[in-house]
């Protein structure tokens, strides 16, 4: 059997998780590792990792599992939001979605991924904005990001280990 990796990572949080892979299934090894490309087409089963955009997987993770077809997949990402099983559930079911015809979707996995600077000064500058029904709590959202901070982290790897070795094992 044969295996790609493909990710695609805007922070380097999915990045990492495509690593714990890689490293998981030596010395297995992989026919390709990288972001989308028609080259990992090649092989039988496919790790294809995204980030979170919009509720669901950026554009360019999009586009390439929309050629996958006839394969193994394991889909594996972050997301900066939540944090919640519930909504990383929700998440992975409208990347499935997004899959081709005739594939075998074999895992998932997904956790919290930390977020640029840039977000939390965001969210800051939202503290001093009029209160409007529709924003959520600046302070929820400034928790929410220092919570993600550290990932993903040490058990967040092991988890997508054993994620990964359960897909290679089936019970």
């Amino acid at each position: 059997m044969t295996c790609a990796i493909v990710y695609s990572s805007r922070t380097g949080n999915t990045k990492r998780l495509a690593e714990a892979i890689e490293a998981s299934l030596q010395p297995q090894g992989c026919l390709y590792v990288g972001p989308p490309d028609e080259a990992a087409l090649a092989a039988d089963r496919l790790y294809i990792g995204f980030w979170t955009d919009k509720g669901t997987c950026d554009a360019d993770v999009a586009d390439f599992l929309s050629q996958v077809s006839g394969k193994e997949v394991f889909l594996f990402g972050t997301a900066g939001f939540g944090g919640e099983p519930a909504y990383f559930e929700s998440i992975l079911n409208r990347v499935a979605q997004c899959l081709g015809q005739g594939n075998t979707l074999i895992g998932t996995f997904m956790c919290q991924g930390r977020m640029p600077m840039a977000v939390r000064e965001r969210y800051e500058k939202m503290l001093s904005a009029p209160a409007s029904h529709r924003m959520p709590d600046p302070r929820k959202m400034l928790e929410n990001f220092d919570r993600a901070l550290p990932h993903p982290d040490a058990e967040d790897l092991a988890r997508l280990k054993a994620a990964v070795a359960s897909g290679l094992n089936p019970a």
